[in-house]
């Protein structure tokens, strides 16, 4: 049977859905703007149905689009897979990893990767656990690397190894070198990661049970900033003790204990679905730990 759509074309609508503008995905594609909405036509011709719904200067993916996007990225990934398959280039690696994994765990492995394999090529998403599970999901990610739980049901999720969370201050702050109830943690100003990133839920999951609500005063999207943030302004924060290594004592910070012998929390989570409670008590309050880094994987 002949075929009546072409891998270009397939390339050219992976590309409109990414970009929601036909003018932007052949810039993507390395086509004129012509060249690619004639493309995109002639594949919708070819499916005898339309792909997308025009909104305004945009384009959405309708039901018939949602339906084949993921077909079309996994058949283009295979496309490129054959076209290395007899280079040097054969291992081709899309990874994807949240923040702080990104920042404080990867750059040592990625090193040890092209070291073993010069020739691999590796493409890194980096953004919070939410965004890292959809891009999994969605195929533009061959696996992902994250700090929370997975929910997605279309994922698999394995543990990767442990880590903790540290709740830090900066070292003149009222809270710091000494034990604190909890009703000083849930009065005081805290700076959390944003909503989606797999440090904040786990630290909302364990903490707001305790606190009924945290006082955020401030949301930032990277590990480094809180702590920078904090160290400048005596605020209460939280972060993972991967990001600390070699850099509180330069910032003035003072953070979280790992034993009962020092005066505040700090969790460590096993598995992404089964959570240890090792508690300990501080100012008479007790302490789950939690949180670390999964593998998500389809």
């Amino acid at each position: 049977m002949a075929l009546k759509l072409s891998l270009r074309e397939l390339e050219v609508f992976a590309a409109v859905a990414a970009c929601e503008s036909v003018t932007r995905a052949a810039a993507e594609v390395a086509l004129s703007q012509s060249a690619a909405s004639q493309a995109l036509a002639q594949l919708e011709q070819a499916l005898g149905v339309p792909l997308f719904d025009r909104i305004g200067r945009g384009l959405q993916l309708n039901e018939h689009g949602r339906t084949l996007l993921p077909r079309a990225r996994a058949l283009l990934d295979e496309a490129a897979a054959l076209q290395d398959l007899f280079g040097e280039a054969a291992l081709s690696l899309r990874l994807g990893a949240s923040t702080t994994i990104a920042n404080y765990l990867l750059p040592q492995r990625l090193a040890a990767l092209r070291q073993r394999w010069p020739q691999c090529r590796v493409s890194l998403q980096v953004a919070n656990t939410r965004d890292i599970v959809a891009a999994v999901a969605a195929l533009q990610a061959d696996f992902g690397l994250i700090e929370g739980p997975c929910h997605h049901p279309a994922l698999h999720s394995l543990p990767w190894q442990q880590d903790e969370l540290l709740v830090f201050a900066a070292a003149n702050h009222p809270l710091a070198g000494r034990q604190v109830g909890l009703a000083e943690l849930a009065a005081a100003p805290w700076l959390l990661r944003e909503t989606g990133s797999g440090t904040r839920e786990e630290v909302e999951r364990v903490l707001l049970p305790h606190l009924g609500s945290l006082n955020v005063e401030m949301e930032l999207g990277d590990s480094e900033a809180i702590k920078r943030a904090v160290a400048a302004g005596a605020r209460a924060a939280h972060s993972a003790a991967e990001s600390h290594h070699n850099s509180t004592a330069a910032m003035g910070l003072h953070p979280g204990a790992s034993s009962s012998e020092r005066s505040s929390p700090c969790w460590c989570r096993e598995t992404p679905s089964c959570w240890s409670l090792r508690a300990r008590s501080v100012s008479g309050a007790t302490w789950p730990r939690m949180a670390g880094c999964s593998r998500v994987r389809r």
